[in-house]
């Protein structure tokens, strides 16, 4: 399974990810080199639940959502590069290194997400990430999630 895709809609991205309204972060996937990097968009709106109360007078993105943003751009790059290990499997933070944020995220803003695989095996993945506005540095971090089974009752830890 080798080569790249390109322009994955939210249809799609709602089939990888388990997200949804309002916590579903990616709009649309630009970009995908299978084992490799993901590049994505999420559109920043002032429509969106968390500037109700981040900041009124001052709305900016949490810095917790754009990691999380980040986080749902490497899940999507690592279900498309192994299907068969993680389609019925979900990912769970287990850490976060050399967290920075460059610059506030607003309203209007168009934040490009690139992720890029560290390492991929079938219990974690290891990734750098990054966002960007305006192709400047938004926020930045190393990310580590673990994968688990999804189980008739709910979620449970892969053994």
């Amino acid at each position: 399974m080798s080569g790249n895709i390109e322009n994955l809609d939210i249809k799609k991205i709602m089939s990888l990810l388990p997200h949804r309204y309002p916590f579903l972060l990616i709009d649309r996937v630009l970009e995908v080199k299978k084992r490799e990097y993901i590049r994505a968009l999420k559109n920043v709106t002032y429509n969106e639940q968390f500037f109700q109360g981040h900041f009124p007078s001052h709305p900016v993105m949490p810095g917790v959502l754009i990691l999380e943003a980040l986080a749902q751009a490497g899940g999507i790059m690592a279900y498309l590069s192994h299907p068969e290990i993680f389609s019925d499997k979900i990912f769970y933070f287990i850490g976060m290194d050399k967290v920075k944020f460059r610059r506030p995220v607003v309203p209007g803003d168009q934040l490009i997400l690139e992720v890029r695989n560290k390492h991929i095996s079938q219990r974690a993945v290891r990734m750098d990430a990054r966002a960007f506005v305006n192709e400047k540095l938004a926020a930045h971090a190393e990310m580590a999630a673990a994968i688990g089974a999804v189980s008739e009752s709910g979620l449970a830890p892969s053994p």
